[in-house]
């Protein structure tokens, strides 16, 4: 029994000492962390519009029916520039009561209906002729003006690839002047944060087209949109 019981020992402690030299050597792997980036332009095929209509009238009913009639006549312009239906979308309506405060006074002055109407165009050269024929039309607030690429998805993945490859050459560079070469990467992580693959935007939030579109001045040139990729790789180091 005293045999088997310092054998016993001698296997527990045989043990531990592996495992300490397991670890230990484990510990002594090591390891270059490098993100990589990449940028593509591209030249948009698509722009989104997102614009708005108000209407303000005492009587609900004619504030709400002025409302619905430029609706109807926008709806009416888009199939005349060709545009499909499911491209062009109505939301966030909403009726309130409007009032105003002159010598400590309430004054209602109507009901202000708005409606907001978004329209996908797949053509850009008819942008500037749809933009001004809706605005006459008698909308009048432009939210947002968004050119886009149909093709994201792939401008992303190619991106994305760019980026991968520049984390390799980066951590390539970066070891090689310490005298070092990298082994296989053990992780990959994708910074998606933030606006990493967000389209180019112009904004013209709350600004209010009067006259049939007359405050409007000028052109929107699309230019190029930016899609972005970003990783971070661990490679090890030998």
């Amino acid at each position: 029994m005293k045999i088997l019981g310092k054998l016993s020992l001698v296997i527990l402690l045989f043990v531990l000492v592996c495992s300490c030299v397991w670890a230990e050597g484990k510990d002594e792997l090591r390891y270059i962390t490098v993100t990589g980036d990449a940028e593509i332009k591209v030249v948009p095929d698509e722009v989104v519009i997102s614009t708005g209509v108000e209407t303000l009238n005492k009587n609900l009913t004619a504030a709400k029916n002025e409302n619905d009639r430029i609706v109807r006549d926008v709806l009416s312009l888009t199939k005349k520039y060709g545009i499909e239906q499911k491209h062009v979308q109505t939301s966030q309506i909403s009726i309130e009561p409007k009032y105003r405060y002159y010598e400590n006074k309430k004054i209602f002055e109507g009901y202000r209906v708005s409606k907001t109407v978004m329209i996908t165009l797949k053509d850009i050269s008819k942008f500037e002729n749809l933009f001004s024929s809706i605005l006459e039309g008698g909308l009048n607030y432009v939210y947002n003006i968004q050119f886009n690429t149909s093709e994201l998805r792939k401008y992303r993945d190619k991106a994305r690839i760019m980026a991968i490859k520049a984390a390799y050459e980066k951590a390539k560079a970066l070891a090689g002047e310490l005298g070092q070469t990298i082994g296989k990467p053990y992780a990959i992580t994708e910074n998606s944060a933030g606006s990493t693959f967000a389209a180019y935007r112009q904004n013209v939030q709350n600004v209010m087209a009067t006259d049939g579109g007359a405050a409007v001045e000028g052109t929107l040139a699309p230019g190029e949109i930016t899609i972005n990729a970003s990783v971070t790789v661990k490679f090890e180091l030998q």
